[in-house]
């Protein structure tokens, strides 16, 4: 009685699975591999510290009306096609000027023919938008839609304009791309890192620690000793002793800049090849500034 009963009970969650399986993809068939409607993309960048991915699928044109048509204006849409679009941040950023936590987020918009709402929502890994819920938003933020003068036929999603505390997320389809501005808090950070690393023992990051202050125009002073310190451990580096007159030309000490920038084209002339022509150019040029 009980072996009839175990058999009976396996048998039935074997057509329950089976079912399942035939209910889940019901196309699904042995045979060749056919290409996707809207194929998947993916890409991981950097924003100074941060990293920032995006997963999507990338519809196409095909000869239809999209915004206004096939994506109607006024109504929540998964950004792509099947799964809606997940974004992930490493670190906290602000995202159209709201600061938003690190994480992964659903991607969700709703275009409009003169704004765009464009939504953070703390459910990623919807299918669609059929979910979705908007008491689940993180955020949502206004954004202008820009005209392409040609027709893009693939969706696609970029991360464009990077600097080491900002980038630009881009949705661009048909005639239409929306920027989204992102911003990390990279100097502050990394200031922190730095006033650490240089108060530890071992060796100390001089020269990236002076480029650093030097680009962000941060305290000068400390750029120049660290980089001071810098030539001492490498006094024979033709790229870095041009950056040392860089950076005392900003400083205000033209005449140091000046001996650095002699001292940097010296070494190029006895570097010689494309190295040593490269530098003796940008000597010159620093050069003839300073006179």
């Amino acid at each position: 009685m009980k072996t009839t009963i175990l058999c009976v009970a396996s048998l039935a969650i074997a057509a329950s699975f089976l079912t399942f399986n035939l209910h889940a993809d019901p196309t699904r068939a042995e045979g060749p591999e056919f290409p996707q409607a809207s194929p998947p993309a993916s890409f991981k960048e950097r924003i100074g510290l941060t990293s920032v991915s995006v997963e999507y699928s990338r519809p196409g044109v095909k000869g239809r009306k999209i915004f206004g048509g096939l994506v109607p204006y006024g109504e929540v849409w998964r950004t792509g096609a099947n799964t809606a679009t997940k974004i992930t941040f490493s670190t906290e950023v602000k995202f159209g000027g709201t600061a938003v936590p690190p994480g992964d987020y659903g991607l969700f918009t709703i275009p409009g023919q003169s704004e765009w709402t464009v939504i953070l929502n703390k459910v990623p890994g919807q299918w669609g938008s059929y979910q979705y819920d908007e008491t689940k938003d993180a955020v949502r933020v206004k954004a202008k839609p820009v005209a392409i003068p040609e027709s893009l036929e693939t969706m696609t999603i970029s991360l464009n304009d990077v600097h080491d505390d900002s980038g630009i997320l881009t949705i661009a389809w048909e005639k239409t791309r929306v920027p989204v501005k992102i911003e990390t808090d990279t100097v502050n950070t990394l200031v922190k890192q730095i006033d650490a690393a240089m108060a530890a023992d071992g060796k100390k990051p001089y020269f990236q620690a002076a480029m650093f202050y030097y680009e962000h125009n941060l305290d000068l002073k400390k750029a120049v000793a660290w980089m001071d310190s810098a030539v001492k451990e490498n006094p024979d580096q033709v790229w870095m002793i041009y950056r040392q007159g860089l950076i005392l030309a900003k400083a205000g000490d033209k005449s140091g800049a000046l001996a650095s920038a002699k001292k940097s084209l010296a070494l190029a002339d006895k570097a010689g090849g494309a190295v040593g022509a490269e530098y003796k150019r940008l000597n010159e040029q620093l050069i003839a500034t300073l006179n």
